[in-house]
């Protein structure tokens, strides 16, 4: 199969979807790579360093995506990538379609069979093409909450940890998952006081069997956030549902109760946001604020660090892209059902539920797709 790698073009997403060291496996399994120049470079990955894996490099995206199988990518395609993308293509990467029906009815309309990493599952029911970009955003919100709460940024001027004699900020994480145990490691390392709200009795437990008494706990209900999220200087929104649109779990209304010169970091943004005030920023202008509330919701946040989330993603995604290059897409999912979970939109139809449900088109079991 003839793999293309494209240089991501979303604002300031210096990722890129495979290393040399991935490359050299696809050319030892047989299949030809087709690298856009500089592509890898913000990852610190060079032109030369893919020809020497096995690669060729290809002078633009349209080369890219006119002579390649199947495209392998880290964010969802961009309008003009959409545009490119024929019946006979695989996509394989980020796609996040809930809250994105532009983008939906782009790849319906290509005809492409398209495989979201969001929602490939494994046999302990995670997410592990998720997993470990939550783990980057998870530590980076707190980096990101930290500097939103400095004075020149419009924050209210406050230290995470506090110094002696002076108490710490309240933060408040919602969710308890991934990403939400990420930031709640990183925040305590920092000194912060911090509470964590969960759905699930398990998470909880899970939460302070790993932190003990450091962590304060609460089961998430709209009167427990109300009172939580008033007394929080930093707020971390990290809930998910995969596939799906994240609920509103903060209102306007309770947005209005938080101190002026707090911050909101909305981790969720891929899906929509955890928030009624959310809407996706970039890396460029990462804030704004509303009710002098500081919001930070960069829809691509571990393109912030390039590097170290591309070696983390690359290497999570490699075994699922080599399985569909050896394999072809059809026989791959019907061999992996965790890898078929992935698959969002094939032929122009939806085949992932929670898609449909949320932006209203019909829904085809993946199982229909394949039998076609």
């Amino acid at each position: 199969m003839r793999i293309g790698i494209p240089k991501e073009i979303k604002n300031h997403e210096d990722r890129v979807s495979v290393i040399p060291a991935g490359v050299q496996e696809f050319v030892v399994h047989g299949h030809s790579v087709l690298v856009e120049t500089g592509a890898g470079l913000g990852a610190g990955l060079s032109d030369d360093a893919y020809v020497a894996a096995g690669a060729k490099i290809a002078p633009d995206a349209e080369t890219v995506f006119a002579e390649s199988d199947m495209i392998v990518k880290v964010k969802e395609p961009q309008a003009v990538e959409r545009k490119r993308l024929r019946e006979d293509h695989i996509l394989f990467t980020y796609l996040h379609l809930a809250p994105d029906p532009e983008q939906t009815l782009d790849l319906m309309a290509s005809g492409a069979t398209c495989i979201a990493y969001e929602t490939v599952t494994n046999a302990a029911g995670g997410l592990p093409l998720l997993m470990p970009m939550s783990e980057v955003a998870g530590r980076m919100s707190i980096q990101a909450g930290a500097h939103c709460l400095e004075n020149a940024q419009g924050g209210c001027g406050m230290l995470l940890g506090g110094v002696p004699g002076v108490p710490p900020a309240d933060v408040l994480v919602l969710g308890g998952g991934m990403a939400g145990t990420h930031a709640t490691q990183m925040a305590l390392g920092l000194g912060a006081s911090v509470t964590v709200v969960d759905r699930s009795a398990d998470v909880l437990r899970r939460l302070n069997a790993q932190f003990g008494t450091a962590v304060k706990t609460a089961y998430s209900n709209a009167h427990t956030l109300a009172e939580l999220v008033a007394n929080a200087e930093l707020v971390i929104g990290t809930v998910l549902i995969p596939g799906a649109s994240a609920p509103k779990l903060i209102t306007r209304d309770m947005l209005s109760t938080m101190r002026k010169g707090s911050a909101i970091v909305d981790v969720a943004i891929d899906q929509g946001g955890c928030t009624e005030t959310s809407h996706a920023t970039t890396h460029s202008e990462p804030t704004y604020v509303v009710d002098g509330v500081v919001h930070y919701c960069v829809a691509n946040m571990p393109g912030g660090v390039a590097r170290t989330s591309t070696f983390a993603l690359a290497n999570a995604t490699l075994p699922y892209a080599l399985a569909l290059a050896d394999k072809g897409w059809k026989t791959a999912l019907a061999d992996d059902a965790h890898l078929k979970a992935g698959l969002n939109v094939q032929g122009g139809r939806i085949t992932y539920k929670a898609v449909s449900e949320a932006l209203g088109h019909a829904y085809v079991e993946a199982d229909k797709a394949l039998a076609a």
